[in-house]
């Protein structure tokens, strides 16, 4: 019996960061694309809310936006601003929710983006 040294090592660069208050593991550089569309849970929570809050306005099942509000433990104008992202394009959410692409902004960002026409927003979000 010999004694050869048949040990094979594999060294994998991986990175550790911690996102939203939660660890996170990143691959090498070249796989950094597949880790980047994974969306931010703020803002899928904050546009599920918008959308939310619209239909009940829609629908009839809250009156005003301050009946929302009282229901919802939230202020007034908290619940105003949110209702903002229910207004982004088409074609922001579905970047947003279809594709998973995470924006380029902050959640109050994206929400100062609805005050822009639709052709415009794009840019702003996504930085294009």
């Amino acid at each position: 019996m010999t004694q050869t040294n048949a040990t094979t090592r594999v060294f994998i660069p991986l990175t550790h960061r911690r996102r939203n208050g939660r660890p996170r593991i990143l691959p090498p550089e070249p796989e950094a694309h597949f880790q980047s569309r994974s969306q931010d849970p703020h803002i899928l929570r904050a546009l599920g809310r918008a959308w939310a809050w619209r239909r009940r306005l829609e629908t009839g099942e809250a009156a005003t936006i301050q009946d929302i509000a009282k229901a919802e433990k939230f202020t007034d104008r908290f619940v105003s601003r949110m209702m903002r992202l229910a207004y982004l394009s088409p074609q922001v959410l579905e970047r947003l929710l279809v594709w998973r692409e995470p924006p380029s902004v902050s959640v109050n960002d994206l929400i100062d983006a609805t005050y822009l026409p639709w052709a415009e927003q794009m840019g702003r979000v996504f930085e294009v």
